[in-house]
């Protein structure tokens, strides 16, 4: 199905235990260049765990994740920070908005871009043409995340003053701004109305589109999982019960029956 696409994050009987509870168990994944991807399921399936597991919050209790950097290079990342392994290229939203909310729209997307810069303390201090040449490469690129969300305008304003709907926009944004080869994105469209999640999954094409980046997302909105998705995992109980296209995973009796109920996909 992947055809030539070349892997780029391999998870393989992946686990975690908190004190007697098994979050997640024996859970695999390949994930390919360029690809999008659904991970869904009922509460507190063990979604955002996994997440965790994959972003570097938290640490497998067994298993192996194998990630291929923005270099081709393969290294083994159970054991590294969040901040490793968004210097490498991974890099993620969160299901509760976590934004600098009394930085402006810009300087939180700014913020993200520290591993770009080529400047030494020197060039700050004095001014230097790299310190100027720097500074620019950074507003266009800032310029061009908030163009793709439509935010252009509003680069000036404090974040929190923001509605609902362009904080998420902003976060996404901001996780771009790192230049990640593979983009998870924890509910994105949670809390939005119908038109605004009719925006995000243009957004969301765009970028996959834009930027040739991997994206694995948390959704339960199916319509949207259903408009832009590829492939789906479906987890219940920490373990996976399903996956496939999404014909084929909507299809699939034990997910109906642990997950979407008769009437999910219409609703």
């Amino acid at each position: 199905m992947n055809g030539e696409k070349k892997l780029i994050l391999q998870a393989s009987d992946v686990s975690i235990v908190f004190g007697g509870l098994r979050a997640v168990s024996d859970f695999n994944m390949d994930l390919h260049q360029g690809e999008l991807v659904g991970l869904i399921g009922p509460n507190g399936a063990g979604k955002t765990t996994v997440f965790n597991m994959l972003s570097g919050v938290y640490t497998p209790t067994a298993g192996e994740i194998t990630f291929w950097d923005r270099h081709g290079k393969v290294q083994v990342v159970n054991k590294k920070s969040p901040a490793q392994l968004n210097k490498i290229g991974i890099a993620r939203t969160f299901q509760n908005i976590r934004l600098f909310g009394n930085l402006t729209v810009a300087d939180n997307v700014r913020i993200a871009m520290h591993n770009q810069r080529k400047v030494s303390p020197f060039d700050v201090l004095f001014r230097t043409p790299r310190f100027f040449r720097d500074e620019l490469m950074m507003t266009l690129r800032v310029q061009t995340l908030l163009s793709l969300f439509n935010m252009k305008k509003k680069e000036n304003e404090l974040a929190k003053n923001l509605p609902y709907g362009e904080q998420r926009k902003l976060e996404i944004a901001r996780a771009l701004a790192a230049k990640p080869t593979l983009l998870l994105l924890d509910e994105p469209a949670a809390g939005m109305n119908p038109q605004e999640t009719k925006e995000l999954m243009e957004s969301i094409a765009a970028i996959r589109k834009e930027f040739k980046v991997t994206i694995l997302l948390i959704e339960h909105d199916m319509k949207l999982v259903m408009g832009i998705c590829e492939r789906l995992f479906v987890l219940d109980y920490g373990r996976v019960i399903a996956q496939g296209t999404p014909h084929e995973v909507v299809s699939n009796p034990q997910v109906i029956k642990a997950y979407l109920g008769e009437d999910a996909i219409n609703a």
